[in-house]
């Protein structure tokens, strides 16, 4: 049996409105204005995904709340997405680190005989690059 994820669309717009706790026409005025993107069903059949209605439930916590007009809650969850492709890549990159430390150290260990040279770090300074600028 296939795995569900988070991001698969299922839940109709009436459906998808109830989990949220809005009426189905909130979620269309915030689909015009960008903040969600659901997936469709031919023409004119939306589908929500879980990620798609905890997106809604987030925008109804800053709108009512937390008193946010919708134009600052498109720039919050621009942010929002921004700051976890940022996380993303740095976890992928300290997950590279790791792995060649990893290996540094397997070598090393193999190889007791071996002596450590003076002129060569003992195991690398990671080199972490953030390579998405997080614009508002």
């Amino acid at each position: 049996m296939r795995e569900r994820t988070n991001h698969e669309p299922v839940y109709r717009i009436g459906v998808a409105a109830k989990l949220c706790g809005v009426h189905p026409q909130t979620l269309r005025q915030y689909e015009r204005q960008g903040l969600i993107s659901p997936a469709r069903e031919g023409e004119k059949n939306r589908l929500y995904s879980q990620a798609d209605v905890e997106r809604v439930r987030q925008i109804q916590r800053l709108t009512r709340d937390m008193g946010v007009n919708l134009a600052g809650v498109e720039i919050i969850l621009k942010l929002i997405d921004q700051l976890e492709e940022v996380r993303l890549d740095m976890e992928e990159q300290m997950d590279a680190f790791v792995k060649d430390v990893e290996k540094r150290i397997s070598h090393l260990l193999a190889s007791t005989s071996h002596p450590v040279r003076r002129d060569e770090q003992l195991l690398p300074v990671p080199k972490i690059v953030i390579r998405k600028r997080i614009d508002v």
